[in-house]
C-alpha cells in the first residue's frame, strides 16, 4: 500500500482531535450534573410543601444561576478549560433533541418606506405597498424592489423622487429612479442589520448557551434557534417589540457616594443575619471576611480622576461588574435592603461588554440612570430623533451628525442645558451604548457626537440612534416548539435506533466475514468516531436528521467493506496467493465503491444547497459521513489488513455458515425485469398522486 504513512498521520490525527472535540462535551456534561446535585442540596430546605413543578423550576433557578456565576471557572481537568468555553465547544445538539424554539422573522420594510416618503399617507404609495405586500408571499424577490417595481408601473417613471426627496435628505429630487431605489436599499440593509443586532442582543438575555441565529440579509428573513427554552410566549414578546431608544440623565458616583455606602453595609448586615438596628458585633470572624462590602465589591466603584484643569472628572458609568457576577449583582439590587438605601429613581442598567486590559475577564460598565417617577419615559424617547448618520468631526476624526425632530429639538434643547458638563446616556432595549459629555446647550436639533470612535462604531452608533426613526419591525412568520420531554423521547429513540443498527451490522459482519469482520467494523467505529468530531469541531448542529444521517453512514460503511470483501472472495477462488488477491480485491473495488459514494455525495450536495432544517442536517452528517466513509472503508480498513499481512497472518474472509448460504444460489433478475418494470412504475405514481 502506498502513502501508507500519510494514511497513519490522518488517521491518528482524526481520531484525536475527535476525541478532543468530544471531550468537552464529556465535561460539561459531568459539570453540570454536579452542579444540579448540588441546586439540589441547597433548595431542599425550601421545597417541603412545593408541587413538583415549582420544585422543578426552583431548582432549574438555583441550576443556571450557580452556573452563571461559575461560567469563569476552570472546570476542564489539567488543560483548566473554563465552563463558558467548555459549553461553546460542546457537540450542538438541535431543538428536536433537547426541546426549545425555532421562529422565522420577516423584518418588516413597509414602516421603513413609509417614514423616508414626504408622506406616509399617500395614496399612490400605499397601493404600491399593498400591490408589493401581495407579490411578496409568492415571490423571492426583495421588498424594496417589489415596491419600486409596481410604483413605477402605476405612476410612471421618474416619480420616485419627487416622493422620498427633501431637505438634509440623502435622495435629491434630481435622482432617476435607480438612485432612489439603490439609496433606499441602502438605508434598508442598515436598518435590517439593526434589526438583527437588536435581535442578538435580546436573544441573548434569554441565557441560551449557543443560540443558532442566521439572516438572509436579501429576502429580509431572521431565523432564530433557542434550544432550551422553556417559556416560548416570553420569546414571543420579547422578539417581537419594537426598539426602544431613549436618552437618559444619569447619576454620578459623587451624587451617590454616601447611598451605595448604606447599600452596602445594610447588604452586609442581611448576609450576615444582623436585623436592622441591632449593634451587635458579629462573633463569627470568617463569616464577617467573607460579606465584607458585598455590594461595592461587585460593582468596583470608578473614583474620580482629574482633568487637564486639575478639576474631578467622573465617569458617566459609576463602576464595572465582571460577567461571571451578573447573577449575583441582580440578586443583590432586588434585595429590598439595597432598594431602601438607594433613590427611588435610580435604576441599574449595563453597557457594552468590554474586555479587561490584562487576563481574560470580561466586565459590563454599570450605569445609574435618573428615571421620572411614575413613568416608564425617558426624557427623550428615540422618536425625537429625525435623522443620523457616520460623519466626520473637525479633526477629520470618526463622529455621528444627528438631527432631531421639531417636537425633539425643544426637548433636546432643554435636556442639554440641563446636563451641560455631565453625560447623557443613549440607551437601546435597557443598554447604553454611549454616554457622551454635553459640552453646552443645544439649539435647533443639530448635534454632533465626537470621541474615540472607529469609522465602524460609528456607523454602529448611527445606526442605532435611527433605529428610533427607522421602522424595519422584525415579525415571527413561523414556528416551532418542542417540549424538553418530547426531546427526551427523540433522543430516547433516536439513540435507541441508532444502537440497534450498529448492533446488527457490527454482529452480522462477524457472523458473515469471520475476522475480516473486526477490520469492516474497526472502520465503522473509526467512521462514526470521525463524523461526531467533525461535526463538534465544525460546531454543526446534530439532529434527529442528523442520526438518521449516521445510520444511513453505517450501511454506506459496510456497503464499501462488503464490496471489496467479495471482491478478494472472488480473486481467492480463482486460485491467486492470499497477499495478491487482497491485493487486486482492493484495486478492482475501487470504481463501484467510489461510484456508488460519488452518486450519494452528489444527492447530498443538493439537498445541502436546496434544504432547510431537518433536510439540511440529514445532508450535512451523510456528506461528512460519506467522505469519511470512504477514507476508513478504503484506506484505513487496508491499513489494518496489511498489519495482519505483513505479520503472516491471513484474516479470513467467510464462515462455514456465509460459505453455504448462497452457494447454489441462482438467482434470475434479469427474467423478472418486466415485473420490476411494472411495480417500478406503480411505485411511482403512488408517490405523484399521493
Amino acid at each position: 500500500m502506498k502513502l501508507k504513512g500519510l494514511v497513519w498521520f490522518f488517521t491518528i490525527a482524526l481520531a484525536l482531535i475527535s476525541l478532543w472535540e468530544l471531550s468537552y462535551t464529556w465535561v460539561i456534561r459531568s459539570h453540570e450534573k454536579k452542579v444540579r446535585a448540588q441546586a439540589e442540596r441547597l433548595v431542599k430546605p425550601l421545597t417541603t410543601n412545593l408541587s413538583p413543578e415549582a420544585k422543578e423550576a426552583l431548582i432549574e433557578a438555583k441550576t443556571q444561576r450557580i452556573l452563571d456565576s461559575t461560567k469563569d471557572e476552570s472546570i476542564f481537568p489539567i488543560v483548566g478549560t473554563s465552563y463558558q468555553k467548555c459549553k461553546e465547544n460542546e457537540l450542538n445538539l438541535g431543538l428536536d433533541l433537547q426541546g426549545g424554539m425555532s421562529v422565522t422573522m420577516d423584518v418588516s420594510l413597509e414602516g421603513l418606506l413609509k417614514s423616508l416618503s414626504n408622506n406616509p399617507k399617500d395614496q399612490a404609495l400605499q397601493k404600491a405597498l399593498a400591490s408589493a405586500r401581495a407579490e411578496k408571499q409568492k415571490s423571492e424577490t426583495d421588498f424594496i424592489t417589489l415596491f419600486a417595481d409596481n410604483y413605477i408601473k402605476q405612476n410612471g417613471t421618474g416619480k420616485l423622487s419627487g416622493l422620498f426627496a427633501g431637505p438634509g435628505k440623502d435622495i435629491k429630487i434630481s435622482d432617476n429612479d435607480n438612485a432612489v431605489i439603490n439609496k433606499i436599499k441602502t438605508v434598508a440593509k442598515g436598518a435590517i442589520n439593526q434589526t438583527y443586532k437588536i435581535l442578538v442582543k435580546r436573544i441573548d438575555k434569554f441565557g441560551v448557551a449557543q443560540p443558532n441565529i442566521n439572516l438572509d440579509e436579501n429576502k429580509g428573513v431572521i431565523n432564530v434557534e433557542l434550544a432550551g427554552i422553556k417559556d416560548p410566549e416570553r420569546v414571543r414578546k420579547v422578539l417581537q417589540s419594537s426598539a426602544n431608544l431613549q436618552f437618559w440623565e444619569v447619576y454620578r458616583l459623587d451624587e451617590l457616594d454616601q447611598a451605595l455606602v448604606n447599600a452596602d453595609k445594610s447588604l452586609q448586615n442581611y448576609l450576615n443575619g444582623i436585623s436592622a438596628g441591632d449593634t451587635t458585633a458579629l462573633k463569627d470572624s470568617a463569616l464577617a471576611a467573607k460579606n465584607a462590602n458585598p455590594f461595592l465589591s461587585i460593582i468596583n466603584p470608578i473614583q474620580p480622576q482629574a482633568d487637564a484643569n486639575g478639576r474631578p472628572y467622573y465617569s458617566p458609568n459609576i463602576g464595572a461588574v465582571a460577567l461571571k457576577d451578573t447573577g449575583l449583582f441582580y440578586s443583590y439590587i432586588n434585595n429590598d435592603v439595597v432598594k431602601n438605601a438607594l433613590p427611588s429613581n435610580a435604576k441599574f442598567v449595563f453597557g457594552l461588554e468590554e474586555k479587561a486590559a490584562k487576563g481574560n475577564a470580561r466586565f459590563l460598565p454599570l450605569y445609574i440612570l435618573k428615571t421620572i417617577p411614575g413613568s416608564e419615559k425617558a426624557p427623550l424617547e428615540g422618536d425625537g430623533v429625525d435623522e443620523a448618520r457616520q460623519d466626520y468631526d473637525q479633526y477629520g476624526k470618526p463622529a455621528i451628525k444627528m438631527q432631531m425632530t421639531g417636537t425633539g429639538s425643544k426637548t433636546w434643547a432643554r435636556l442639554t442645558t440641563k446636563n451641560v458638563g455631565r453625560p447623557i446616556a443613549i440607551v437601546l432595549d435597557d443598554i447604553v451604548y454611549s454616554a457622551p459629555n454635553v459640552n453646552g446647550p443645544i439649539e435647533g436639533g443639530s448635534s454632533e457626537i465626537s470621541g474615540n470612535f472607529t469609522v465602524e462604531e460609528a456607523q454602529d452608533l448611527a445606526n442605532i440612534l435611527k433605529s428610533g426613526k427607522l421602522d424595519a419591525p422584525a415579525k415571527i412568520v413561523a414556528e416551532q416548539v418542542v417540549g424538553p420531554t418530547l426531546g427526551k423521547d427523540a433522543v430516547r429513540g433516536d439513540a435507541m435506533s441508532f444502537l440497534i443498527s450498529f448492533a446488527v451490522i457490527f454482529i452480522l459482519m462477524l457472523i458473515y466475514y469471520n475476522t475480516a469482520g473486526w477490520v469492516a467494523n474497526t472502520a465503522l467505529i473509526l467512521n462514526l468516531l470521525f463524523t461526531v468530531g467533525i461535526l463538534t469541531a465544525m460546531g454543526l448542529t446534530l439532529t434527529a436528521a442528523g442520526i438518521a444521517g449516521l445510520v444511513l453512514t453505517i450501511g454506506l460503511a459496510v456497503d464499501t467493506n462488503v464490496i471489496i470483501f467479495e471482491r478478494i472472495k472472488d480473486e481467492l477462488r480463482a486460485g491467486k496467493t492470499y497477499q495478491q488477491a487482497v491485493s487486486d480485491g482492493y484495486n478492482r473495488s475501487l470504481p463501484p465503491v467510489i461510484d456508488a459514494h460519488v452518486t450519494s455525495l452528489l444527492t447530498a450536495i443538493i439537498l445541502v444547497y436546496f434544504g432547510l432544517g431537518p433536510v439540511l442536517g440529514f445532508a450535512t452528517t451523510q456528506i461528512i459521513g460519506i467522505l469519511l466513509s470512504l477514507f476508513c472503508g478504503i484506506l484505513v480498513s487496508r491499513l489494518v489488513t496489511d498489519i495482519f499481512t505483513n505479520k503472516n497472518r491471513h484474516l479470513k474472509y467467510s464462515t462455514k455458515l456465509s460459505e453455504n448460504i448462497f452457494k447454489n444460489a441462482n438467482f434470475k433478475f434479469l427474467e423478472k425485469r418486466k415485473i420490476a418494470y411494472v411495480l417500478s412504475t406503480i411505485v411511482c405514481l403512488l408517490g405523484v398522486a399521493s
